[in-house]
């Protein structure tokens, strides 16, 4: 499909620079596939749209302080230079995938210091920015050192507008993150908090998790004219045995399957074959319209960017035209948009 299908113009002043207070007082647009009649509520209903038997899938990844700043030592005719460095997936316990900017002040070869006894060897660089970093530290040092001397790794329509702040340390992170690894949050997660997840437990609604260790690519541009030309990056994703019980379980008693989050959707549909099945490894599944879902029959997400991989994925749960038009409903309405802003629930039809 062409990727101009997916654009739309959003205001600038509808890009959420901080989270709602409290997290579930969030705005709610509730989607049917195929529908163009919506439902407007908060994320405190988010229970009365779920019945008992249904399943809710969240992604337990934790966020960690991805980004670094550095400094390239004087080599030569060039003056010593500072690099900003953005982990991006974990390849060993002493080597990283990360963008690096400005790329162009890089050589395979050259060493970045964060910090005193704290730093890494560039081994590879790609064309686009992207590198292999080999650090003088592994394992648990490895990551107590980025703890030490990263920052949270804002999405740069937020990094871009304003400083990154103690707030962002809680406020960029889910209330149930157990699991390190991700250098973006699942963002539909931010909206849960105690009380909401307490509720759906009143409800009977099972809760189960899954891990997705989100990359930076998430915020790269597709920059393909059409969507058969993009390549996605991979990222790290396990299914624990529990959760694929669960949804078998909820298949049987007619229970449905709500994705917290296109980490989760990305993740179960990449470990359904074609049911559900436990499994650990690498995705790079890009959903598109046309996809045949295997395992979730509800979406809570927030709103995405324009030419976006997400948009492209809602749109093809729900339908481009449903969600083009709820996006129109949703700037109309003036719902707050992207990582700190209001959710949409997607309803498909079941047959």
């Amino acid at each position: 499909m062409r990727v101009d299908a997916f654009d739309f113009e959003l205001p600038d002043d509808l890009i959420a620079l901080r989270p709602a207070v409290p997290r579930d007082s969030a705005r709610l647009l509730v989607v049917r596939e195929d529908s163009l009649d919506f439902e407007e509520a908060t994320l405190r209903d988010l229970p009365r749209f779920l019945s008992r038997g249904d399943v809710g899938i969240f992604n337990d990844t934790r966020v960690i302080p991805a980004q670094l700043s550095g400094r390239r030592p004087a080599r030569g005719l060039s003056a010593e230079a500072r690099i900003d460095v953005t982990l991006h997936k974990r390849l060993d316990a002493d080597r990283w995938a990360a963008f690096a900017r400005p790329g162009r002040k890089l050589e395979a070869g050259d060493t970045l210091q964060f910090a005193e006894r704290f730093s890494a060897r560039l081994e590879t660089k790609g064309e686009a920015g992207e590198i292999e970093l080999v650090f003088d530290l592994s394992g648990a040092e490895l990551d107590a050192a980025i703890a030490r001397h990263g920052t949270m790794p804002l999405p740069p329509y937020i990094a871009g507008r304003r400083a990154v702040d103690e707030k962002d340390a809680d406020d960029y992170q889910t209330v149930y993150a157990s699991k390190d690894g991700s250098v973006a949050a699942p963002t539909a997660g931010l909206h849960f908090t105690e009380g909401l997840l307490a509720a759906l437990d009143a409800r009977g609604v099972a809760r189960h998790h899954v891990t997705l260790h989100v990359g930076a690519g998430t915020f790269l541009p597709v920059k393909a004219d059409d969507t058969a030309d993009h390549r996605m990056h991979s990222e790290w994703g396990h299914v624990p045995q529990a959760t694929a019980d669960s949804v078998a379980i909820a298949r049987t008693q007619g229970g449905r399957i709500l994705c917290v989050g296109t980490t989760s959707l990305r993740t179960v549909e990449s470990a359904s074959t074609p049911v559900l099945q436990s499994w650990s490894g690498d995705t790079d599944i890009f959903i598109t319209p046309g996809y045949s879902f295997r395992t979730a029959d509800m979406l809570l997400t927030n709103f995405h960017l324009p030419r976006s991989t997400l948009f492209m994925l809602v749109s093809a749960f729900c339908g481009l035209k449903t969600m083009r038009t709820a996006y129109d409903h949703a700037i109309a309405r003036r719902f707050r948009f992207y990582s700190y802003g209001d959710a949409c629930l997607l309803i498909r039809n079941l047959p």
